[in-house]
């Protein structure tokens, strides 16, 4: 009996430390990439902004190929969304693009459901280094809510992973 009591008030302990440096964390993440791809900042741009295009290449659209997918509105254009339903690894959600510079910027806002409620903004930029050379910034941001904001740590060193591995697929798809 002494053994579980034990356990449980360690397991206890624990879990208050937890909570208790999660008062103490940040709550914002922020992670920022870059690639330079030999193609025309347009052809980029206009493959960049159809949504239905990101599960050729974002690794996180691709975690589940037999996912449910649904889209409303218009693919390229302000207020288009594409929505998912997916296994654990891609859980629940939708993209929506809130705003587009046409040629240089699209702004997304993705609304997670499961596998926890959180909303991210994601913005994808070119920039025209050459007449067939374009640089790519693909940017995430978002907040998490105490006490799931002890997790930005394992964000913030996962994310940049991840999308070098989209922004490598991404080049390789567009210099073919």
């Amino acid at each position: 009996m002494n053994t579980i009591i034990t356990i449980l008030l360690v397991v206890a302990g624990i879990i208050l430390l937890l909570l208790i440096i999660a008062l103490f964390m940040k709550r914002e993440h922020y992670v920022k990439r870059e690639i330079i791809i030999n193609a025309s900042r347009q052809k980029v741009f206009d493959f960049l902004k159809l949504l239905k295009n990101q599960d050729k290449f974002n690794k996180w659209a691709m975690a589940d190929p037999d996912r449910n997918w649904e889209f409303k509105g218009i693919d390229g254009t302000v207020g288009f969304i594409i929505s998912w339903n997916g296994d654990k690894n891609a859980g629940q959600g939708e993209k929506e693009i809130t705003k587009i510079i046409e040629g240089k910027r699209i702004e997304t806002q993705i609304r997670f459901v499961r596998p926890m409620a959180t909303i991210a903004n994601v913005i994808m930029e070119t920039d025209s280094l050459s007449d067939d050379q374009t640089k790519v910034y693909f940017s995430n941001a978002g907040k998490l809510k105490y006490p799931i904001n002890i997790m930005i740590p394992i964000v913030e060193k996962m994310f940049p992973k991840d999308m070098d591995i989209s922004l490598s697929t991404l080049k390789n798809i567009l210099e073919k």
